[in-house]
């Protein structure tokens, strides 16, 4: 596949089965992300990987932190929180490690730099032949999540990217008007 064409076709894979991403994969993928930029070479990123019991350890840190939003919560949410992780057979958490104080590099340029990082990991999966979602909703900004995964004060969880093989269809990818996102000084 070229690269145009897979930047054009690309699209998340909400429906995904096992099994997980083999070991060549990963290191394919991991290898694209750290090609993501990054100024000044700080590397700021960190990447946690989760499967097999993982994903269930995972699913108890987000039901740990619906429990301390809410300590009523009940039953049936706890149960969904816990299942959440379940939707893949692997997550990777793509983590901001943030190095503060850092001349020219400020904290946002090396969260994005994480960010390219992350869809650095959805492009080297497409081009796989694998399904990858990106997710981050309130357990990427929960502090019981934020302490549970050891994030310093300054890190940010940019994304869950969940991966595996396709499920399901592709959806038909939408055409967008190129000129309505454009504006030109000329």
């Amino acid at each position: 596949m070229d690269a145009l064409t897979l930047l054009h076709e690309r699209s998340s894979m909400g429906k995904l089965m096992g099994p997980p991403p083999s070991p060549e994969q990963l290191e394919a993928i991991y290898r694209a992300a750290l090609r993501a930029p990054d100024h000044k070479e700080l590397r700021p990123w960190r990447f946690v990987e989760f499967s097999g019991d993982g994903l269930s350890r995972l699913g108890e840190l987000f039901a740990e932190a619906e429990y301390r939003e809410d300590p009523h919560v009940g039953d049936a949410a706890l149960d969904a929180a816990r299942k959440k992780p379940l939707r893949a057979p692997m997550i990777i958490a793509v983590i901001a490690r943030v190095t503060p104080d850092i001349a020219k590099v400020p904290k946002i340029e090396q969260v994005i730099s994480a960010g390219c990082a992350a869809h650095a990991i959805l492009l080297a999966s497409h081009a796989l032949g694998l399904g990858a979602m990106w997710r981050s909703g309130k357990y990427a900004f929960d502090p019981t999540v934020r302490k549970g995964l050891g994030l310093e004060k300054d890190d940010e969880v940019v994304a869950f990217i969940y991966l595996g093989q396709l499920g399901g269809r592709h959806k038909r990818l939408a055409e967008h008007d190129i000129d309505a996102f454009v504006e030109h000084w000329r």
